[in-house]
C-alpha cells in the first residue's frame, strides 16, 4: 500500500509516492538455447540462399531476408507482427544444418569435455571415489567463481592422466586440436611412444591396424604412415558421444545439467537473426547486403548442397570438403578474427563477436556509454565578470536546449508567455506535451495563442534555457570527477560558452581553441543532485589531497601581486573605485580608515585585500592566517614577518598586516591560501564570494593598468653579458680539465661507476651549476617591474629557468637523460672533432633565445624538444589505459554505514576507509584533519580579551584533559593493552592533548625566563596563592600575558573548533571511494614524464620512475625493470666492513680476481694455468680461498671438470685436460680433440661465478653525506639470501619488487610495498596524493590473500560479475564461458547497473528507506488455512454428531 500525498489543487504537485514501483532486474542468467528452443522461437525456417524474387525485387519466402523475420526499411511492415520499423524488434528464424558443426565460441570447452570423457561410452574418466569427492566439492553452496574454475581444472588434469576408462575399459589417449576446427584422438599414443622391449599391442590396436589391410594392398607406401594414424573426432561423432553423457557427469564438466548439456554446444540448428540488425542498403537496381546476411546465405547454400549429396550419394572426399567448408563459414559468421578462420586475400567480415567487442562494439560503444540528447558543444572563452558558479550560454544554444517544466498554478502565466513567444523568439518554448496525450506540439508553427490559452496544470512545456537553470559542464579528457561540474546558466549573446578563469584548473582548460560540452539535466531530482553534488562551490578542493583547485590563476595572480606591493598608495577616489571594481554596485562596502592621514589620506594595496576579505561589518568572515609567500627568504634570528622581500603574509581579524598576494596565497595548490582558509572556517559560499570579488577586481584593474611583454623585457644588460661570458668560460675550462684527467687516467671513479660515467656526471654537474648561476644573476639584474620577472616571482606563469633562458643562457640539452649522444661515428655531428667531449659538441647551448642559437645549438635544441613531444603523445595513451584499468577494478568500492569499505558483492576490502574513516578532501593539514597551529591562532584571535585572566600551565593541562575526557580515554587504552592501530578518534584526541601540553610547557618556559614560577605541576593552594605571587611581579606577568596568554575561553573555543572539524571530515557513507581513488592515482599520471630515472642513493644505480614504474606495480609484474634490494648494515660507519658484506652478496666472476689465464701444451700433458690475484681479493674483501675457487670451478655447469683435474701450485691453479676414451668420442658428435677442449675451457672459465648470489648482479655501497652512514644497494633479486647474509640487518632489509616481498615475507609485506612504492614514485614527481587512496589500491590488490594485478586476469579473480568482465576486455570469451557454465550475474556492480540502465547502490543509491507501514496488529496475524480449517471443522461436526 502506498502512502497518499497530501491532496492538492488539481494534482499540480508531483506525486510523492508511486504505487507501481519501477521494475528492477534482479539477475541475469547466461545459458544456451537447446535445439528445440531454437526451433520454437523461430518464425520461419531459412532454407534457400536466394535473397530476392525475380519479379519486383521482393524478399524471397524462406530466404535470409524473409519479411517474417522483420524489416530493415521504413516503408514496409513486418509479416509476423504487422508493425513498422519503429515498433518491430524483429523475429528470429532458423537454419537446419544437414550435418552438425562445431561452435567456434565453445571450441575450447568442447575439447576440454572430450578430454574428460571416455571416447567409447562417454563416462567421465574418474574412478568412483574421486568422482564422489569432486561432486561433493562442486556442489558446495556459495562457491565462488575462482574456486569453481580451480576444481574444473583439477578434474581436467586428473582425466587427462587416465589411460583406460573405469566403466567400459576402453583405451583413451590424448585429444588435441590440429586445425582451426579439427579435433583428433591419439588413442594409442602411450603404446607408440613406449620403448619397452616386450610391449604387447592391446586388442583394440590390433583391430585398428587390421582396418588398414585393404588399403595397404593398393598403396604400398602406407606402411610407414600407419603409426601416425589417429581417430578423427568429427562433429557427428562428438554429438553422439555428448548425448550419452549422464547428468551427474555434466556437473563435473562444470555445467548445470538442468540448463545445459554438452550436445547443445554443437550447431544442429542455427538461429537466423532478425533482419533489422543486418539491414540491406538499397541502391538503384541492386542492394548492398550486410556481412551477416551474406554469410547466412552461404551457410544455407552449403547445407543444402550437403543435404542433396547425402540423398543422391556423393564421394566421401567431396562430402568432407563441403562439411569443412560449412564449418568454416559458420566460424566466420560467429567470430571472423580467429587465426585459421580468415580467408587469405579477402577483407575480414564483421562477425557476431566483432559486433560485441572493442571500443566501438555493443558493450563499450552502446551499453556502457551512449550518445545523449540535450547536450551542446562549442568553443570556450573567458569572462571574469561571471561568478565562478555561472556559465555563459549563447542564445543560439539556449533556444535549442530545453527544460521540461510542468505547469502549476504558480508558473502558468510565465509559461503561457513563453509558449506565445514560440521556438524562434527568446525566451520561448519549443514543445508542449499535454498530460493526457502522447504526442508533442511543436511551437514553431500553428496557433500559439490558442495553445497558450489551453495550457492546463499538469502539462509540460519544453522551454528554452533561462538564467539560473542548472547545467553540467564538461571538458574532455575527463580525468577526474572535477572534469564535469554543475553551473548555473547565464544566457548571453555571441557564439561561445564563457566561464570565469578561476574554474580553468579542474577542467584543465585554456582558451586557445578548446571546446567544451554542456548537458541539461531533465528532471528536478537530477538538477538537485547535480547542483548539490557537482556544484562548483561544493568542489573547490580536489579529492586527490584536499588542496584548493579552484582559485585565482595567471592574470589574477599577477594583478594581486602588483596590487599588494608595499609601494601602492591610493587616494580616496582611486581606492573607492577599486572597491567598486570588486562588486557589481550591489553590495555595501565599508571603507577602512586610511593608512596615511597627512598630508593626504592614502590607502594601501594591502587594505584593498582586507576589504576584499571582509567588505562590510555584516560579513561574518574573520580571517587569521600566517603563510609563506614565494618571495620569502628565511633570515636566521629574524622574525619571519620582517622579511625584506615582504614574503611573509600575516592576516589577523581579516586585516592584512604584511605580505604579498601571490600564487601560494591566492592561487591553487596550497592549503595556506586565503580562499582555502575562508572555505574551511566559514564555508563555501563565503569563499566563492571572495573569489568572485578578486576576479572582478584583478581583471578590471589590470585591464586599466596594462601588462604586456616586449623585446625590451628580455634584453640583457652589459654587466649581465660580461658575467655570463665569464661564468661560461670558467665552466668550459673546468670541463677541459676533467676531460684531460679522463684521458690521462687520473679521474677518480665515483661509487659504482666507470670512468666514462663519472666524467659525464661531473661535466653535467658543472654545466647545470653554470646555468643556475647565470639564472640567479639574471634575476638580480633585471628591473623590479620587468614583466617576465613579475610573472615568475608571483607564480602566475613561468619560472626562473624560463626567464634566464630568454635573457641569458639556454643551457645543456638533455636527450633520454644524458647529454647529446653520438649520431655519427664517434661524434654528435660532423662539425666537431672525433671523440670530442667538449660542452658545445655534446649539446650545451651558451646563447640565449634573445641572442639567437647557432645552427648546431638549434639542432640539439630541436632534438630535445622533439623528444618531449613524442613522450607526451606516448604517455597519453599509456596513462589512459592505466586509468581505465584502475577505474574498472575500483569502481564499485564504497564506504558503508558500518564504516567499512566494501565492493558491490559486500566483500570487505577495508574495515575503515584509510584506517581512520576520514575523507581526503577534508584534510586541512598534511593528510591530517585539522591544522592545529592555524586553528589555535584563529581561536585566540576570536576570543582575545585583555580582561580575561590567563591560565597557569598546569591549569591549561587540567582543563584540556577535562574537555577531552582524557582520563576515561587513558583508562580505556590501559584496559585494551598494546594494540596494532589505535582508533582514529582516540589518536586525534591524543595529538590534540599533546599540542596543548606543548603550549603549556612553552608558557612555563616563558614564565621561568621572566622570573615567575613555572607552575607545570599543580601548586598547593594553602601554601601558595599564585594570583598574589604573580601580582607582586606585575611587569613580568604583563610580559607573559602579551607573549603567551592562554585563557579558558580560548582553550574551549580551540578544542570545540578542532572536534567540530574532525567530525565534519569523516567520510560519508555511500561515497564512491574506489572511483575517486582510481582517478586520484590515474590523473597525476598524465603529468608525469614517461622515462625518468632517479639515482637510488648512488649516481650509477638507476630506479625506474614515472608511468612505467606505476604500471609495473599495478600489473603485479614478476620481473621489474630495476629491482633493487636495500640492505641495512650492522656496522654502518666502517666502509671496510661494508666492502666485506658487498663481497658476500655481489656476483664475482673468475676474471675479476686473476692476472691471466693461459694454455700450456707439452708432449706429456696439456693444461690451463690460472694465476690468482690475492691483492685484488683482499681489496674487494671477498673472503675467498684457493679451495673455494676450485670448488666454484668444479661446480660450474656445462664445464664438467673433475676435482682430479685440478692442481694448485702457490697462487696458480692448473686444470689438466686429458684425451677422451673411444667410447666417449663415439657418444659425442663434435670434434673433441684436446686442443679444441682447451680452447673452449679458456673461453668459458673467465665467466665462472666464484662468489655471491646468482641473481644479485651487482652491489654498490651508498654513503649518506650528512650522517656518514653506509647502506648497501643490491641490483637484482634474492631478498631471502641478502637478509640472511652476515653483516646485514635482516629485519630492516627490503626490495622494491612487490612479488618478491610476497614470496619471502608474505601478503602484508606485499601490501606495504605497493603503498610505499607508489607513494615514493608520486613524491619523486612532486605529486601530492593522499595516502588513503594509495592504501585502498594496495588493499584491493591484496585483500584476496594473493597479489592480484589490475589487469584482465586480476580482475577476473576479484569479480564474479560476467557483465563487468565483458565490458572490460575479452568480451566474447567471458560471455561464452558464462553460457557454458550457466552463470548468473546478480547486477550489483556499477558497470552492470549502467549496462541495464538501473540506478547503482553507491552514492545517493546507497541507502534504503525504512518507513512505517500504517498497519494494525490485526493485519499482521496469520491467516487461516482454507483446506486445513475446513477439515478441522468437518472433524468437529462429525464428533459433535457422534
Amino acid at each position: 500500500m502506498a502512502l497518499q500525498a497530501a491532496p492538492t489543487k488539481r494534482g499540480s504537485r508531483k506525486e510523492q509516492v508511486i504505487s507501481n514501483v519501477p521494475k528492477r532486474i534482479k539477475e541475469v542468467k547466461f545459458g544456451i538455447l537447446s535445439t528445440q528452443d531454437m526451433v520454437k522461437q523461430a518464425v520461419t525456417e531459412v532454407s534457400t540462399d536466394r535473397l530476392f524474387n525475380e519479379t519486383g525485387r521482393q524478399p524471397t519466402e524462406n530466404g535470409v531476408l524473409d519479411p517474417r523475420m522483420g524489416i530493415s526499411n521504413k516503408t514496409d511492415t513486418c509479416k509476423t507482427c504487422g508493425e513498422g520499423l519503429q515498433a518491430c524488434n524483429g523475429h528470429f528464424g532458423h537454419v537446419k544444418l544437414a550435418l552438425p558443426a562445431f561452435h567456434i565460441g565453445y571450441f575450447k570447452h568442447i575439447i576440454s569435455v572430450l578430454q574428460n570423457i571416455c571416447k567409447e561410452c562417454s563416462a567421465i574418466l574418474l574412478d568412483s571415489s574421486m568422482r564422489r569427492s569432486y561432486l561433493k566439492e562442486i556442489r558446495k553452496p556459495g562457491i565462488d567463481n575462482l574456486r569453481r574454475v580451480q576444481i574444473c581444472k583439477k578434474i581436467n588434469e586428473q582425466c587427462r592422466k587416465t589411460k583406460a576408462c573405469f566403466v567400459c575399459g576402453a583405451i583413451n589417449g590424448t585429444v588435441k586440436k590440429v586445425g582451426p576446427l579439427k579435433v583428433i584422438h591419439d588413442k594409442f599414443r602411450a603404446f607408440n611412444s613406449s620403448n619397452a622391449a616386450s610391449k604387447v599391442p592391446p586388442e583394440s590396436k590390433v583391430i585398428f591396424d587390421k582396418s588398414f589391410m585393404e588399403a595397404k594392398k593398393t598403396n604400398q607406401d602406407l606402411d610407414k604412415h600407419i603409426r601416425k594414424a589417429m581417430d578423427d573426432l568429427n562433429p557427428l561423432k562428438v554429438l553422439n558421444l555428448f548425448k550419452k553423457v549422464s547428468p551427474a557427469d555434466c556437473e563435473l564438466l562444470g555445467m548445470d545439467p538442468g540448463d545445459g548439456r554438452p550436445e547443445m554446444f554443437l550447431w544442429q540448428y542455427m538461429p537466423a537473426p532478425p533482419v533489422c540488425i543486418r539491414p540491406s542498403v538499397s541502391q538503384e537496381d541492386a542492394s548492398n547486403e550486410d556481412d551477416l546476411t551474406v554469410k547466412l546465405a552461404q551457410i544455407t547454400e552449403t547445407s543444402a548442397l550437403i543435404r542433396a549429396g547425402l540423398l543422391k550419394g556423393i564421394p566421401i572426399q567431396t562430402l568432407m570438403e563441403q562439411w569443412e567448408w560449412m564449418q568454416l563459414q559458420i566460424a566466420q559468421y560467429v567470430n571472423s578474427d580467429l587465426p585459421g578462420v580468415q580467408q587469405q586475400g579477402t577483407k575480414p567480415i564483421r562477425g557476431i563477436c566483432q559486433r560485441l567487442k572493442g571500443k566501438q562494439g555493443r558493450f563499450r560503444g552502446n551499453l556502457s556509454g551512449k550518445r545523449v540528447d540535450f547536450s551542446g558543444r562549442t568553443v570556450i572563452s573567458p569572462d571574469p565578470n561571471l561568478s565562478i558558479e555561472q556559465v555563459a550560454v549563447p542564445m543560439l544554444v539556449a533556444k535549442n536546449l530545453t527544460y521540461p517544466e510542468r505547469v502549476t498554478d504558480y508558473n502558468k502565466g510565465k509559461l503561457q508567455d513563453l509558449v506565445r513567444n514560440g521556438a524562434d523568439k527568446y525566451p520561448g518554448a519549443n514543445f508542449v506535451v499535454k498530460k493526457d496525450l502522447q504526442y508533442k506540439t511543436w511551437l514553431k508553427y500553428g496557433n500559439r495563442d490558442k495553445t497558450a490559452q489551453e495550457l492546463a496544470v499538469g502539462d509540460i512545456v519544453e522551454r528554452h534555457l533561462e538564467d539560473g537553470d542548472v547545467v553540467l559542464f564538461n571538458r574532455q579528457p575527463s580525468l577526474h570527477k572535477l572534469s564535469i561540474l554543475s553551473h548555473y546558466v547565464k544566457v548571453r549573446p555571441w557564439k561561445t560558452f564563457r566561464l570565469n578563469e578561476c574554474v580553468c584548473n579542474p577542467y584543465n582548460a585554456d582558451f586557445d581553441g578548446d571546446e567544451m560540452n554542456l548537458h541539461v539535466p531533465q528532471t528536478e531530482e537530477a538538477r538537485t543532485e547535480a547542483i548539490n553534488l557537482m556544484g562548483v562551490k561544493n568542489n573547490l578542493c580536489t579529492p586527490r589531497n584536499g588542496e584548493p583547485i579552484i582559485a585565482a590563476i595567471q592574470d589574477f595572480i599577477t594583478a594581486a601581486y602588483l596590487l599588494s606591493n608595499k609601494d601602492n598608495f591610493f587616494d580616496r577616489k582611486s581606492f573607492s573605485t577599486l572597491c567598486m571594481f570588486m562588486v557589481n554596485g550591489n553590495e555595501q562596502i565599508d571603507l577602512p580608515p586610511p593608512a596615511i592621514i597627512k598630508p593626504e589620506a592614502m590607502w594601501t594595496g594591502k587594505q584593498l585585500f582586507s576589504v576584499l576579505i571582509k567588505p562590510n561589518k555584516n560579513s561574518k568572515v574573520i580571517l587569521n592566517l600566517d603563510a609563506k609567500c614565494r618571495d620569502f627568504k628565511a633570515v636566521p634570528g629574524m622574525a619571519p614577518d620582517l622579511c625584506p622581500n615582504d614574503g611573509w603574509l600575516v592576516i589577523r581579524g581579516s586585516e592584512v598586516m604584511c605580505g604579498l598576494m601571490d600564487k601560494s596565497t591566492v592561487g591553487s595548490g596550497k592549503k595556506s591560501s586565503v580562499f582555502y582558509v575562508i572555505l574551511r572556517d566559514y564555508g563555501a559560499d563565503e569563499a566563492v564570494a571572495a573569489m568572485n570579488r578578486l576576479a572582478k577586481l584583478c581583471a578590471r584593474w589590470l585591464g586599466n593598468r596594462g601588462f604586456s611583454i616586449g623585446i625590451n623585457d628580455v634584453s640583457p644588460g652589459k654587466r649581465l653579458q660580461d658575467l655570463k661570458q665569464m661564468h661560461v668560460e670558467t665552466a668550459y675550462k673546468e670541463c677541459d680539465n676533467l676531460i684531460d684527467d679522463f684521458k690521462a687516467g687520473r679521474l677518480e671513479k665515483a661509487a659504482g661507476c666507470d670512468e666514462e660515467t663519472t666524467l659525464e656526471n661531473r661535466i653535467s654537474g658543472v654545466l647545470s651549476k653554470v646555468r643556475d648561476k647565470v639564472g640567479d644573476i639574471c634575476m638580480s639584474e633585471l628591473s623590479r617591474m620587468n614583466s617576465p620577472l613579475i610573472m615568475a616571482n608571483s607564480g602566475s606563469k613561468g619560472s626562473k629557468i624560463n626567464v634566464s633562458q630568454m635573457v641569458a643562457c639556454v643551457g645543456q640539452q638533455i636527450i633520454s637523460g644524458k647529454r647529446v649522444p653520438n649520431g655519427f661515428q664517434d661524434r654528435s655531428l660532423p662539425h666537431f672533432q672525433k671523440n670530442s667531449k667538449e660542452p658545445p659538441s655534446k649539446g650545451f647551448v651558451r646563447n640565449s633565445f634573445f641572442s639567437g642559437l647557432t645552427p648546431t645549438e638549434f639542432l640539439f635544441h630541436a632534438i630535445s624538444g622533439r623528444e618531449g613531444l613524442v613522450d607526451t603523445a606516448v604517455k597519453t595513451a599509456e596513462t589512459g589505459y592505466m586509468s581505465r584499468r584502475l577505474m574498472k577494478s575500483l569502481e564499485d568500492l564504497s564506504a558503508q554505514y558500518d564504516h567499512t569499505v566494501r565492493n558491490s558483492s559486500a566483500g570487505v576490502v577495508q574495515f575503515q576507509y584509510g584506517g581512520d574513516n576520514l575523507d581526503p578532501v577534508d584534510m586541512e593539514g598534511d593528510a591530517k584533519p585539522v591544522n592545529l597551529v592555524r586553528t589555535y591562532n584563529h581561536a585566540e584571535n576570536l576570543t582575545w580579551d585583555n580582561n580575561d585572566p590567563s591560565l597557569l600551565p598546569y591549569e591549561i593541562i587540567a582543563m584540556c584533559r577535562e574537555l577531552l575526557d582524557f582520563d576515561a580515554l587513558e583508562a580505556m587504552l590501559a584496559k585494551l593493552g598494546p594494540t596494532d592501530e589505535i582508533d582514529s578518534k582516540v589518536a586525534f584526541r591524543q595529538s590534540l592533548y599533546q599540542f596543548v601540553k606543548e603550549r603549556a610547557v612553552e608558557c612555563a618556559k616563558v614564565r621561568e625566563r621572566v622570573g615567575l614560577m613555572a607552575c607545570l605541576e599543580p601548586v598547593d593552594s594553602d601554601e601558595y596563592d599564585m594570583n598574589y605571587i604573580d601580582s607582586l611581579n606585575a611587569t613580568a606577568k604583563a610580559v607573559v600575558d602579551r607573549v603567551h596568554k592562554i585563557s579558558a575561553r580560548t582553550l574551549r573555543e580551540f578544542i570545540l573548533q578542532c572536534m567540530t572539524k574532525y567530525s565534519r571530515s569523516k567520510v560519508e557513507p555511500g561515497t564512491a571511494v574506489g572511483a575517486v581513488g582510481a582517478q586520484s592515482i590515474g590523473e597525476p599520471g598524465t603529468q608525469m614524464t614517461l622515462k625518468t630515472f632517479h639515482f637510488a642513493g648512488v649516481a650509477s644505480m638507476n630506479v625506474t620512475l614515472g608511468v612505467p614504474r606505476i604500471k609495473e606495480i599495478i600489473n603485479a609484474s614478476k620481473l621489474i625493470s630495476t629491482p633493487i634490494i636495500k640492505c641495512e648494515l650492522v656496522n654502518k660507519s666502517d666502509i671496510r666492513s661494508a666492502r666485506y658484506v658487498k663481497g658476500r652478496i655481489e656476483k664475482t666472476y673468475l676474471e675479476d680476481i686473476i692476472f691471466y689465464i693461459e694454455d700450456v701444451c707439452s708432449p706429456d700433458d696439456s693444461y690451463i694455468s690460472i694465476r690468482i690475484d690475492e691483492a685484488t681479493i683482499d681489496k674487494l674483501g671477498l673472503e675467498l680461498t684457493t679451495e673455494d675457487i676450485m670448488t666454484a670451478i668444479t661446480r660450474a655447469p656445462k664445464l664438467k671438470i673433475d676435482k682430479g683435474q685440478l692442481k694448485v701450485t702457490g697462487s696458480r691453479i692448473r686444470i689438466y685436460v686429458y684425451e677422451l676414451s673411444e667410447k666417449e668420442m663415439k657418444k659425442s658428435k663434435e670434434d673433441l680433440s684436446v686442443h679444441q677442449r682447451i680452447q673452449a675451457l679458456k673461453r668459458a672459465l673467465p665467466r665462472v661465478v666464484v662468489k655471491g648470489y646468482p641473481e644479485a648482479s651487482r652491489a654498490v655501497i651508498s654513503t649518506d653525506e650528512s650522517s656518514g652512514n653506509n647502506t648497501l644497494c643490491v641490483e637484482g633479486y634474492g631478498l631471502r639470501q641478502c637478509m640472511n647474509t652476515d653483516g646485514v640487518v635482516g629485519t630492516k632489509t627490503k626490495t622494491n619488487s612487490v612479488m618478491e616481498m610476497r614470496a619471502v615475507l608474505g601478503i602484508e609485506a606485499a601490501r606495504f610495498t605497493i603503498i610505499d612504492e607508489i607513494s615514493f614514485t608520486m613524491r619523486e614527481h612532486g605529486m601530492d596524493v593522499d595516502p588513503r587512496h594509495i592504501q585502498l589500491l594496495g588493499d584491493v590488490m591484496t585483500y584476496k590473500g594473493e597479489v592480484l594485478g589490475i589487469t584482465r586476469f586480476g580482475l577476473a579473480k576479484m569479480r564474479d560479475s560476467v557483465l563487468q568482465l565483458a565490458s572490460f576486455e575479452k568480451t566474447t570469451d567471458h560471455l561464452f564461458d558464462a553460457a557454458f557454465h550457466t552463470k548468473k550475474d546478480k547486477i550489483e556492480g556499477v558497470s552492470e547497473c549502467i549496462i541495464l540502465g538501473q540506478s547503482m547502490g553507491i552514492g545517493t543509491g546507497a541507502f534504503q528507506v525504512v518507513r512505517r507501514l500504517g498497519m494494525d496488529a490485526a493485519d499482521l496475524k496469520g491467516k487461516k488455512c482454507l483446506f486445513e480449517e475446513s477439515f478441522r471443522r468437518g472433524v468437529r461436526m462429525r464428533v459433535a454428531a457422534a
